[in-house]
């Protein structure tokens, strides 16, 4: 199976998430009016400040719902997996079972102007996609980068773009800025994801070169691989940038970002096959950018800097 991004969040009253717009990729200001209550754990354990802003349902749109597959109609109900341990996308809300993030929010609004209900369900990310080709999801809403390579497998409606960041522990002596920093250290990440695949190809670079060996940690959830940061076990953790800006900010100083944003992509929602689904998804995206719904969700995460004026399906070029 190929890889992809796993993978930039809201100012004004929650202060944490502010800061996660800053570092978020393709970085712009942010703004929002909603106050925020709810807290959570964080990346390596601290309480998250959460947003409260209220999405609002979405009305079927009849004409797009139309267009669903008759056997998915019939079913009224979309299972959407999502591996709830890359927050802002997709995490555990405090209650300790709701998935929270940018992607249940537009999951959610997604099967409702389908007039469908969307079934969230939390799984380890590199399982997804095969329970996708098993029928076991209808769709996974995960923070997939598009690529030619995964387009073989799946189909992806793309809805947003994201790039690759490094945090460390504060205080740390070492510096990373794109793939060939990674040379003669180790890297924790999440696996099954672009970073991973990146780091490993920078690994046989860096040895040809004779530039030191590259040790590449992978880890079943991001939490793990922060721990691994945090602990000493490796060097840097790499992830989606706006994700390492959101475990920056929400870690209450334990870790720091380190260089910028690069190998920015698109983000896709994985479809079966082939199955029908990617038109009647792209056309419900379409409609909540829109309808103003898309923003709404982007804003109250903070991740506005990635987001798109249109959605298209396998719109990856590499």
């Amino acid at each position: 199976m190929t890889t992809t991004h796993r993978g930039a969040r809201q100012a004004g009253a929650a202060a944490v998430l502010a800061a996660v717009a800053v570092l978020a990729a393709a970085c712009s200001s942010s703004s929002a009016s909603s106050s925020t209550t709810s807290t959570t754990s964080g990346a390596t354990g601290p309480a998250v400040v959460l947003p409260t802003a209220t999405i609002p349902t979405q009305a079927t749109n009849a004409a797009i719902a139309a267009t669903v597959p008759a056997a998915i109609r019939k079913a009224g109900t979309i299972t959407v997996a999502m591996d709830a341990t890359y927050a802002p996308d997709e995490f555990i809300a405090p209650d300790g079972t709701t998935i929270v993030g940018m992607d249940a929010d537009l999951a959610t609004a997604i099967a409702q102007t389908l007039g469908l209900k969307a079934k969230l369900v939390n799984a380890t990310f590199d399982t997804i996609i095969p329970g996708l080709q098993s029928g076991k999801y209808g769709m996974g809403a995960s923070s997939f980068t598009d690529t030619i390579a995964r387009q073989k497998v799946v189909d992806f409606v793309d809805y947003f773009t994201a790039g690759e960041g490094y945090y460390v522990k504060t205080g740390s002596s070492l510096a990373f800025n794109g793939l060939s920093s990674l040379c003669g250290h180790t890297v924790a990440v999440e696996s099954g994801t672009t970073e991973e695949t990146d780091a490993k190809t920078q690994a046989k670079t860096c040895a040809k070169n004779n530039q030191g060996t590259v040790t590449v940690l992978s880890f079943g959830n991001q939490n793990q691989a922060n721990l691994a940061v945090q602990s000493g076990r490796a060097d840097v953790g790499f992830a989606d940038s706006q994700v390492a800006g959101y475990i920056v900010a929400t870690s209450k100083g334990v870790f720091q970002n380190s260089g910028t944003a690069f190998a920015v992509a698109p983000y896709g929602l994985a479809l079966p096959k082939g199955n029908g689904m990617a038109a009647p998804v792209q056309q419900a995206v379409n409609a909540l950018i829109a309808n103003g719904v898309y923003s709404q969700i982007l804003t109250k995460w903070g991740v506005q800097a990635g987001a798109v004026t249109s959605s298209v399906i396998n719109g990856a070029t590499s």
